[in-house]
């Protein structure tokens, strides 16, 4: 089966079970801004085959958080290329936390995958060296030209992440410096603020997984391979595996409730939930894309 057979009233009705997943997960407080979301709200898009069925409260715009990363990735491996990319980040799956400096220490400074905040923090380096402001931009300008989005930075959602003292992410960015991996670190963390403060519609996220599932004139089908095959083994921090085998698809979460899976050659699902389990992954939007991905077949190993 495909995503092209997927029914509206299909969609609606694992959309009305899903809801319910919307209790079991939290809001991330650490986040003044994320905190005060309706915790209820969840929708989803399924897009492929020049059309797409969208189901839920899909006019709600959010941040793209920690989803941004595989887009980051994407945009550097098309700027700067392959081998320098990876002199920069490694490919290996993280067993701790997504934020983790354990896990950055014991990797001897270097970023185990460009799926974690070490990861898309140290590849900002290798960004043009403007201000934080203008690297952003650039990207966004990027991607929307790319994927015909509609991203915006979210300057409500940046005052918030800026607000906080945002410890973790400050001594990673010191070790990254130490590392020699970048060489100012306050230029990286509002780079890295900024990125995941971009902001769009379910609509929007399901045209950034286009850029991955199909092919694209302007994108290197190597580059969209490799971000892929590193979403499937790292996009969900330490349940990637888990997921690879349970649903067989790459994803990338963000604690906004953001995931985004990508059905190679077919087309992507896009879910917004902001109820997040303790990984930091979306609970609803987690069994939406199971639910989809058993129905129709669609892991990649099949």
């Amino acid at each position: 089966m495909a995503l092209a057979v997927l029914t509206q009233a299909d969609l609606d009705a694992w959309v009305a079970q899903a809801r319910r997943f919307t209790l079991q997960g939290r809001l991330p407080d650490y986040i003044p801004q994320l905190a005060q979301v309706n915790a209820r709200l969840l929708a989803v898009q399924v897009s492929a085959e020049n059309q797409s069925v969208i189901s839920g409260d899909f006019v709600q715009p959010f941040v793209l958080m920690s989803v941004i990363k595989p887009f980051l990735l994407l945009y550097l491996l098309e700027q700067v290329g392959s081998e320098r990319v990876f002199q920069q980040v490694g490919m290996l799956p993280s067993d701790l936390p997504f934020h983790s400096i354990a896990q950055l220490k014991s990797d001897h400074g270097h970023p185990r995958n460009p799926m974690i905040n070490s990861g898309a923090i140290a590849l900002t380096g290798l960004m043009p060296k403007t201000s934080s402001s203008d690297r952003c931009e650039a990207f966004r300008k990027w991607l929307n030209d790319r994927a015909q989005t509609q991203v915006i930075l979210n300057h409500k959602a940046l005052n918030s992440v800026r607000s906080l003292p945002n410890e973790t992410n400050r001594r990673i960015t010191d070790l990254l410096v130490q590392s020699q991996l970048l060489e100012r670190s306050d230029l990286a963390l509002d780079t890295y603020n900024q990125l995941c403060c971009l902001s769009g519609t379910i609509a929007d996220l399901a045209q950034l997984g286009l850029l991955l599932a199909k092919p694209h004139l302007e994108i290197s089908h190597t580059h969209q391979q490799i971000v892929s095959a590193l979403m499937l083994t790292c996009g969900l921090y330490e349940v990637s595996g888990t997921f690879a085998v349970k649903v067989g698809l790459p994803m990338k979460s963000g604690v906004s409730g953001a995931l985004v899976a990508i059905v190679p050659k077919q087309g992507a699902i896009a879910c917004y939930s902001p109820a997040i389990d303790r990984i930091g992954n979306s609970v609803a939007g987690l069994f939406l894309i199971e639910k989809l991905a058993q129905e129709l077949n669609l892991s990649i190993f099949c």
